[in-house]
């Protein structure tokens, strides 16, 4: 598991990283808000440890930032801010914790192992370069959230769980549906179009291929 600490005090940093790395962690750290973003942008982190007083860009900024590019990465913040009202400030901003400085060292510990067992408890669909977050009812391509309406979700996590596999119109129409009479299946071909338009799907690189008179099917 690979962490980012974004955190300003050195001594601190070489606290954390020694103790993480002694439990099996990658760390990699950065020392203000705007190398944290960078090195975000440039790896793939499993957990986040962010500072809220950051030098160039605020540990609160930083993490609206994130979390317009990253819906799922967990972030705790390490804060000496414990009113309420800037809990909630951060927990608004897109955090997943917090703990206060100073800390125990086994709580953060505790709380880390705790956003690693929600995240493996979710189950995520993948499509190439689109994840699919059915218990966060979350669509993201290349980890940049992508909103669809209930119904396109529903398709889309169909096809999805149904990949490898032709799915004809009737089957959709019966299973996303839930139709079972008659019905013009020409609207699903509506909310494909709708589907592919909103992930940026390009035709000669489609995950979502027509199969002509029959259906559609999902593939890598």
């Amino acid at each position: 598991m690979h962490i980012l600490i974004v955190e300003d005090e050195l001594g601190i940093i070489q606290f954390l990283q020694q103790g993480l790395e002694e439990e099996g962690y990658t760390i990699t750290s950065a020392t203000d808000g705007l190398q944290g973003f960078e090195l975000f942008q440039k790896n793939n982190f499993d957990l986040i440890l962010l500072d809220w007083m950051l030098p160039k860009i605020t540990g609160l900024e930083l993490c609206k930032a994130i979390r317009i590019k990253d819906a799922l990465t967990p972030i705790i913040f390490l804060t000496a801010k414990d009113t309420i009202q800037e809990t909630i400030e951060g927990l608004k901003a897109g955090a997943n914790d917090y703990i206060k400085k100073p800390f125990s060292f086994d709580e953060l510990i505790e709380r880390i192992k705790v956003q690693f067992r929600n995240k493996s408890t979710e189950e995520i669909l993948t499509l190439g370069n689109i994840n699919i977050n059915l218990a966060k009812h979350i669509v993201l391509v290349n980890k940049s959230e992508v909103a669809l309406t209930q119904r396109e979700f529903e398709l889309l996590c169909y096809l999805v769980k149904n990949k490898g596999k032709v799915c004809t119109r009737n089957q959709i129409i019966e299973d996303v549906w839930d139709i079972h009479f008659d019905y013009d299946t020409g609207v699903i071909d509506v909310f494909i179009n709708a589907i592919r338009k909103k992930l940026n799907l390009k035709i000669e690189e489609d995950y979502i291929k027509t199969v002509r008179g029959v259906g559609y099917i999902a593939n890598d």
